[in-house]
Parts: structure tokens; C-alpha cells; sequence
């Protein structure tokens, strides 16, 4: 099944980067499923009533990327259907990636993306529990490892019969915790790990804890608030390890200035608008 044009323009924006193969590629669309843009030309596979992608996913993938451009293999860990690793293969055109993921569900979307978007022969999917022994090897390494955790342990809140978007917010298969210790072990040097968690003091602290424990140092971190004169949601963070960093450097954080999603009319923030251009949506 071939689409019989391409898209190159969408409401006076103009998309970029590669024309990837799309349903050229044999992949079909089930009734279930939608077929949405995730990035320039780039699509992403997604159940109608399952687990979306989100703004802390794109945003996560654009934070890894922009602060760890150079990178040249690249590892996403609990990657559902794909969407930080497919931002980050749009974004680093040249990265060789790894996914693990745990849902099947989630890894038989992920990998008919891979297949419209082009990228099969760069991009590893693993079905898997990131912290279950040989999904990942030791002496694996990566540049970039990107993390998108679950919020909330069991029985905190509202949790959804849908086993796909119950396993996105609860968390059945590891803590921040985990998701910094696996990255610890997994970096090159030098490498970098960026991640999204919520920012009231209480999550925080568990991100710092996490960090610590794994022997990882929050270089930056930048609170993302959903419309302005609100307090941040969440917060992107990125982080090394303490032994790849002077020892001057390893006891703070830079924290950056907040990252304002809607200004206070409603609108997207003109600098919203500018970071969703540089990871292929529309302003």
C-alpha cells in the first residue's frame, strides 16, 4: 500500500527532513491503531484507546538530543511505542539505537514504526525488562541513554484497567531509581542520560536520591510549566556520571530557567513554538 503524495507543507509550515517510506513499506494500518506524525516526515504507531505519546516524551527526547548532540549510539529505556527513541533517530540522523521495552503491545507498534520511518537498520527493539539480566549486556555502552519513567508507585492514584496505559504511569517494572542505575552502568564515558519526572519537592527528591544512589551527577535541569503563573509539573533533567566529572563540578545543579508550555492567554509560549520546530512539529 503506497501514499499516493507527500505532505510537504502543513498549514504554511514546511516539513523537514527525510521523506521516510512510509506505508510503501508493507506496513498496514489495523482499525485500532492511527498512524500520527511524530516528528518532520516521521510517524508513529499508536492504539486509538491505548497509551499516547505525550509532551513529556518529545520533550525528553529534545532535551537528551540537544545536550548530547555528538552522540553516536544511543540507548531509551522502558521506550513503550517508541516515541523518545524515534525523536532521537529523527533528531541524530547518524545514532544507532537500542529500545527495551517490556509490553508487547507497545513493541509490535514500535516496530512497524520503525518500518514506515525507515530506520530498521539502526534501530535495535528489545522485548524486556531493562532490569532483567541479559536484555542488556555489560559491556554495552551508549553516548545518550534517554529515560521517560513512570510516575507513581502502585495504589496512589487513579490507575487505568488498560494494561498499556497503566504500565506507562505506575511503576510495575522499576522506580527513577532503577532508571538511573541501569543508565549509570550503561554510559560511555563521557555519556550523557536525560529523563522526565514530576518536580513537586517530594518526586524530586526521589530523582536526586536515584542519582545519588547510582553514583550520577544532575548536571542541569529545567521545570516545565504547562501554562504560565502555574508552578512546574515536571522536570527535565540531565545527568552524568560523578567519575567522568572534575570533582569540583560533581556538588550542584544548574537549573535552568522554566520552560513555559502555554502563555498566560492560552497560546503556545513563542519559545514552545521554537523547540517544536527543532523536533519536526509545527510551531
Amino acid at each position: 500500500m503506497s501514499e499516493p503524495t507527500i505532505e510537504t507543507h502543513f498549514k504554511g509550515w514546511a516539513k523537514p527532513g527525510p521523506v521516510p517510506p512510509g506505508l510503501a513499506s508493507g506496513v498496514v494500518v489495523e482499525p485500532n491503531e492511527t498512524l500520527d506524525s511524530v516528528g518532520g516526515h516521521f510517524r508513529l504507531f499508536q492504539l486509538r484507546d491505548g497509551h499516547r505519546f505525550s509532551t513529556d516524551d518529545v520533550l525528553t527526547a529534545w532535551y537528551g538530543t540537544s545536550w548530547c548532540p555528538s552522540a553516536r549510539t544511543a540507548l531509551d529505556l522502558g521506550s513503550g511505542i517508541g516515541t523518545v527513541g524515534m525523536v532521537v533517530a529523527w533528531r541524530l540522523p547518524g545514532v544507532r539505537l537500542v529500545t527495551v521495552e517490556a509490553q508487547e503491545v507497545s513493541v509490535g507498534l514500535a516496530r512497524k514504526s520503525a518500518r514506515v520511518n525507515g530506520v530498521t537498520d539502526r534501530y535495535e527493539i528489545r522485548q524486556g525488562d531493562f532490569r532483567d539480566p541479559g536484555v542488556l549486556r555489560e559491556d554495552e555502552r551508549f553516548d545518550l541513554v534517554t529515560g521517560s519513567p513512570p510516575y507513581f508507585p502502585p495504589g496512589t492514584g487513579v490507575e487505568s484497567e488498560h494494561p498499556q496505559k497503566l504500565a506507562c504511569r505506575f511503576e510495575l517494572r522499576g522506580t527513577v531509581a532503577d532508571y538511573c542505575a541501569t543508565a549509570a552502568r550503561h554510559l560511555a564515558s563521557g555519556g550523557f542520560f536525560a529523563c522526565v519526572f514530576p518536580y513537586e519537592p517530594p518526586q524530586l527528591a526521589r530523582v536526586q536520591a536515584g542519582a545519588r544512589e547510582a553514583g550520577l551527577v544532575i548536571v542541569r535541569q529545567r521545570p516545565v510549566v504547562f501554562r504560565e503563573g502555574d508552578r512546574p509539573l515536571i522536570g527535565l533533567f540531565g545527568l552524568m556520571r560523578a567519575t567522568d566529572l572534575p570533582e569540583w563540578f560533581r556538588g550542584g545543579t544548574w537549573v535552568e530557567p522554566e520552560l513555559i508550555i502555554r502563555a498566560r492567554d492560552g497560546k503556545i509560549h513563542r519559545e514552545y513554538s521554537a523547540v517544536k520546530l527543532a523536533i519536526g512539529f509545527p510551531p
